[in-house]
């Protein structure tokens, strides 16, 4: 094996390692203790994710508009995916409510934001944060418009993610400065989201059901394969530069985000089939990962 190998296997598993480490320890102790992660959710949803998305959109470095294209190309694969996997599931007779949002709505907050960063350094923050938000703010609209056509739309977009999200894009086009002081402070209170996320994700995976399996099975395939499928289409069109691209296939090849679980429990959309695509999917994400980070590499 020459060192250029080396270096790439090396490299991959810098990134892939603290982030599964860190899942780990939120199943093992999930097993032990059985904790009861619905009030560090909220908190997370609520004040630690948000104040990761103002803090880096409110930061000097932070230009909205070298991210315009990448923000198109993330709202294509998630959009795209749905499209794509449509005649999938009308071929195969699934549920289109229960199918298709896991294999759109990824897992862009719990492992994209810490992978991305992880793979291409601290620089890449912002875009990760953009790829979020994309997918979040889809999430919370059209997502859960599919899940129930009585939901109102003003309660969708006065969320705290997508208030920050807001925040951040008029605070990014003023052109302002935060107080050293007042950043710092925003930005310790979002350091806490991404542990806790990842933390969170090993909690959930506890709760794998392996007796839906087999459309479990068939979502932790056709979500990476669909996702970075559209991130090549969109590629031809928008023509993002090389590192830009690096980020929206790793997007592409992200598994379906813990959300889509939580909310198919809501509105009681097949809980236990959203459960196995969502959790057997995260579990195929350590294969799926590392092979697209060494493609991008």
């Amino acid at each position: 094996m020459d060192a250029t190998t080396l270096s790439l296997l090396d490299r991959i598993f810098q990134t892939v390692f603290p982030l599964t480490a860190i899942v780990a320890v939120g199943f093992i102790y999930a097993r032990r203790h059985a904790p009861d992660m619905a009030l560090p959710n909220k908190l997370n949803l609520d004040i630690f994710i948000p104040a990761l998305i103002f803090s880096v959109m409110s930061a000097k470095s932070f230009q909205l508009a070298d991210y315009s294209q990448l923000a198109i190309g993330a709202g294509a694969v998630v959009l795209g995916s749905g499209l794509l996997l449509l005649p999938v599931c009308k071929l195969l007779h699934l549920n289109l409510k229960t199918f298709l949002p896991p294999m759109m709505y990824n897992n862009s907050g719990n492992l994209g934001i810490p992978l991305v960063v992880l793979a291409f350094g601290e620089q890449a923050l912002p875009a990760a944060v953009v790829l979020f938000i994309v997918e979040n703010t889809l999430h919370f609209t059209v997502g859960i418009y599919t899940l129930d056509h009585r939901t109102r739309l003003l309660s969708l977009l006065t969320t705290p993610i997508i208030l920050a999200s807001a925040a951040g894009i008029g605070w990014s086009l003023s052109g302002w400065v935060l107080p050293t002081a007042l950043h710092t402070f925003i930005d310790m209170l979002g350091q806490i989201s991404i542990p806790l996320m990842l933390f969170a994700l090993g909690v959930r995976m506890t709760y794998v059901d392996f007796g839906q399996w087999r459309i479990g099975l068939l979502g932790a395939l056709l979500c990476p394969l669909s996702g970075v499928l559209m991130a090549l289409l969109a590629q031809l069109v928008l023509q993002l530069d090389p590192v830009q691209f690096g980020y929206l296939l790793l997007f592409g090849a992200l598994p379906p985000a813990v959300l889509n679980y939580m909310l198919s429990e809501k509105y009681q959309q097949e809980p236990q089939q959203v459960a196995s695509i969502v959790l057997l999917g995260n579990m195929a994400s350590l294969l799926f990962i590392p092979l697209t980070l060494a493609f991008i590499l």
